[in-house]
């Protein structure tokens, strides 16, 4: 079952409102759509009774909660069928950012390092504010992967990986879709 923020939790993550704790918060800023067996293995186990938690506060509702589609009624034409005026971007698009993605290496760093081995963790932590670019941030994050992998499984370490990528913003290459680049022929 996949889990999502309720106008609630968004009020609740703006600037200026704090009135859960650091943990709640922070589950709530993954939280969405996020399977609910995942954020209850957060903080060794202890997810599973803030999750219960947030739902019961109003903060998280599952897909049966969501509203459900109804039929248009007869001569409305459905808003599917009409011509889009505006493209709007994917659901997240605008939350995607490097700012947003550094930030969540520095936090696994912190969750999955700081207590095992603060050596590596404080190496991490160096590598990661020397980075001042995305090609250097991808690699001090890829070997935080390869050390994730390596102590708690590459299953672990893809559910990460498949999450910054869902942080970072999409290259300009991305964003042309399916379409291969090539290079321009030689006329010559």
């Amino acid at each position: 079952m996949l889990l999502h923020k309720t106008e609630k939790a968004r009020l609740e993550l703006s600037p200026g409102v704090r009135t859960l704790s650091l943990r709640e918060r922070s589950l709530l800023l993954l939280a969405d759509g996020k399977s609910l067996s995942d954020l209850q293995a957060m903080y060794n186990g202890i997810g599973a009774q803030i999750v219960d938690n947030l739902m019961r506060q109003g903060y998280l509702t599952g897909p049966a909660a969501l509203p459900a589609a109804t039929e248009p009624p007869v001569g409305v034409i459905p808003a599917s069928a009409q011509a889009p005026s505006i493209q709007r971007p994917e659901p997240g698009e605008s939350l995607r950012s490097l700012a947003g993605a550094r930030m969540y290496l520095f936090d696994t760093c912190e969750r999955l390092f700081a207590r095992r081995d603060p050596a590596l963790a404080q190496q991490f932590r160096d590598a990661l504010r020397a980075a001042k670019d995305r090609v250097s941030m991808l690699d001090v994050g890829e070997a935080m992967l390869e050390e994730v992998a390596l102590t708690a499984g590459a299953e672990r370490a893809a559910s990460l990986r498949e999450r910054l990528e869902q942080l970072l913003p999409r290259t300009a290459a991305e964003q042309l879709g399916p379409f291969e680049l090539t290079q321009p022929a030689d006329l010559t």
